[in-house]
């Protein structure tokens, strides 16, 4: 876990909203943002998940708020929580990331029904509700900053997966529109794009991961840790020039291929 202490406080008085922050990817995003000195809602459909990455960051100095949340649910259960999110917060949410998503994955002709409508809904529905009942107010105030977590995926092709990748490549088109919409009235919106990540969530293919990983640049998995800190900087006054861009944090496996 990162202390408070080891980083610079440069969101200090800011707040932020970390979709599907209860583990992995999400979870480190929302104990950097709080080490950074931003008030973090963290939500996530687990709320003992949710209740454990409060009390860490907590415990390291930093504040939070558990704000449940399922991402798969309406449209009238997602304007919910953006509302309920934005009053634990005070009324104000300067940074919004949506980190939440699902990735089921194999042959299209295996996918099944749901999960298609699953992943419509979580990774791309979501996404674009959640922008449509927060980004007004940032527009308004003439500031703010939001992230999409897509994929490397999103920019190459893969025999498998297919779904995952389309959502995935429309954030980053979504990105691309939003920063157009919303960023000549002061909110920027960009995408953090990770490589072969190791989560909670896909351990059980560790070693495929470490496989996939040895023949990238960095050799090695890519941490939600180092994600993070891609979002950190894509939030931070540092990107003040920064809008409608795809940052990569993917070891490279997107811009290379091995000899």
């Amino acid at each position: 876990m990162t202390s408070p202490s080891t980083l610079s406080g440069r969101l200090a008085g800011r707040t932020a909203i970390v979709t599907g922050s209860t583990s992995g990817i999400g979870a480190a995003t929302a104990r950097v943002l709080a080490a950074e000195g931003a008030h973090v809602v963290v939500s996530g459909r687990d709320a003992d998940r949710a209740a454990a990455v409060v009390a860490g960051i907590t415990a390291a100095g930093g504040r939070a708020t558990s704000v449940p949340a399922d991402l798969g649910g309406s449209h009238a259960q997602l304007r919910a929580f953006a509302a309920a999110a934005t009053e634990a917060l005070g009324g104000r949410v300067d940074v919004l990331v949506n980190n939440a998503g699902i990735y089921p994955v194999g042959a299209t002709e295996d996918l099944a029904d749901a999960d298609l409508d699953a992943l419509l809904a979580v990774n791309v529905r979501a996404p674009h509700v959640l922008v449509a009942a927060i980004a007004p107010a940032m527009a308004a105030r003439g500031s703010g900053a939001i992230v999409t977590v897509g994929s490397w995926m999103a920019r190459v092709g893969s025999p498998f997966g297919a779904m995952y990748t389309a959502t995935k490549a429309a954030d980053e088109q979504l990105t691309r529109s939003w920063a157009a919409e919303y960023g000549p009235r002061g909110v920027r919106v960009n995408t953090v794009a990770p490589g072969v990540t190791l989560t909670p969530g896909n351990e059980a293919a560790g070693a495929v991961l470490d496989a996939m990983a040895a023949a990238t640049p960095a050799g090695v998995v890519v941490r939600p840790d180092d994600v993070a800190r891609g979002v950190l900087y894509l939030v931070s006054d540092d990107a003040a020039m920064v809008h409608g861009t795809t940052l990569s944090v993917d070891g490279g496996i997107s811009a290379t291929r091995p000899a």
